[in-house]
């Protein structure tokens, strides 16, 4: 029997080939989703190795942070934006998990992530998550989790208005467009921790910095903050 399952799931392998959802065309390695040609040529930030970057500088003299950076830089029409559409319309999930993983392992011997206590990601309105099936944030947290062997707390926020898109907005009106509808949803699990906010993509960082903002009036908290990618604006 062991023979036959391996006979055709080669035979399915062979009909159906597992194509990398970075470029749609190389084979990636076995219990890879991106081709080894992709992972080199994906455009890194390397943000995690400097306290202070072109992550952070989005968010000076708005809201303290500990730390913060993005794995990719995020182009329009390139790579990167593939792979966030896969995961956010084609359910793709494996994008979002693997990819924290990824991030995640790289953080291990840099002091200023060390000391994260809880990993909390940006909700979607419940109505939305149903309509998708899931929440592309909370997936991105739960590959940091598994390789950063830190906990992920999917209720820390909850998002209870259900708002129109961002992208045509400036920073001012998305922030305002987004300033009363979260709310922090565990307060006894998050008081006192340093706590990592994640999103999938960060444009003007108006909802992380709301977010982060209504994280921090728990007592004793301290933020820092990830995202899969990072746009210009």
């Amino acid at each position: 029997m062991t023979a036959v399952r391996t006979a055709f799931s080669d035979l399915i392998s062979l009909l159906y080939p597992n194509l990398c959802l970075a470029c749609s065309e190389n084979l990636p390695t076995r219990d890879e989703i991106i081709c080894l040609s992709c992972q080199v040529k994906l455009p890194k930030t390397n943000f995690h190795l400097e306290k202070e970057n072109a992550f952070t500088e989005r968010f000076w003299g708005r809201i303290p942070l500990e730390s913060g950076a993005a794995l990719y830089h995020y182009i329009k029409g390139g790579r990167v934006q593939d792979l966030l559409h896969q995961l956010k319309y084609e359910r793709k999930r494996d994008i979002g998990i693997k990819l924290g993983e990824w991030y995640g392992s790289q953080w291990k011997d840099v002091s200023f992530f060390k000391d994260i206590d809880v990993i909390v990601p940006v909700p979607l309105h419940p109505r939305k998550e149903r309509l998708r099936g899931y929440n592309q944030s909370d997936l991105f947290a739960q590959g940091l989790s598994e390789t950063m062997q830190k906990p992920w707390l999917k209720d820390g926020l909850i998002r209870n208005t259900f708002t129109e898109s961002q992208t045509q907005k400036s920073r001012a009106e998305r922030v305002e467009n987004v300033k009363e509808v979260f709310e922090v949803g565990n307060y006894k699990k998050l008081a006192g921790k340093h706590i990592l906010l994640v999103d999938d993509v960060m444009t003007t960082g108006a909802t992380m910095e709301v977010c982060g903002a209504k994280l921090l009036e728990v007592s004793g908290t301290t933020l820092s903050m990830a995202t899969i990618a990072i746009a210009e604006y």
